[in-house]
């Protein structure tokens, strides 16, 4: 009966509903950049909050495993996920802005936009 209420289906499903939210939300602030704007803010916007949705995905990958696991490896698999995260979004945020030379505040409102809308948007529906 246990594993009805946490079992690794549900929360796969749950990771990768939260992935494609932060997409949706993630093109939805680059429309409104590109229309408000104009193209580089919006592809500023796109990245940053693109950089979010794929950490989030590589995040889910690395930590659902595809059977159960120990706590100790479960853990370590969650930790590293979270850095895998990091690294995606440190890595696409020093491109755009050292490499690409985009405007840093639609790249940032993207990243902050994201993460937060999507986990209101998910928080608030039902699972």
């Amino acid at each position: 009966m246990l594993g009805v209420f946490n079992s690794l289906s549900a929360n796969r499903r749950l990771a990768f509903r939260m992935v494609a939210v932060q997409f949706v939300v993630a093109m939805l602030v680059a429309l409104a950049y590109l229309f408000a704007q104009g193209g580089r803010e919006a592809l500023a916007a796109a990245i940053g909050g693109g950089s979010v949705a794929v950490g989030s995905l590589v995040m889910a990958w690395r930590s659902l495993p595809p059977a159960a696991a120990s706590a100790g490896l479960a853990l370590s698999r969650m930790v590293s996920g979270m850095l895998l995260k990091w690294f995606v979004v440190l890595g696409a945020l020093y491109l755009a802005m050292a490499k690409l030379h985009l405007p840093p505040l639609p790249l940032l409102v993207g990243l902050v936009v994201v993460a937060m809308a999507a986990s209101l948007i998910n928080l608030k529906s039902k699972a």
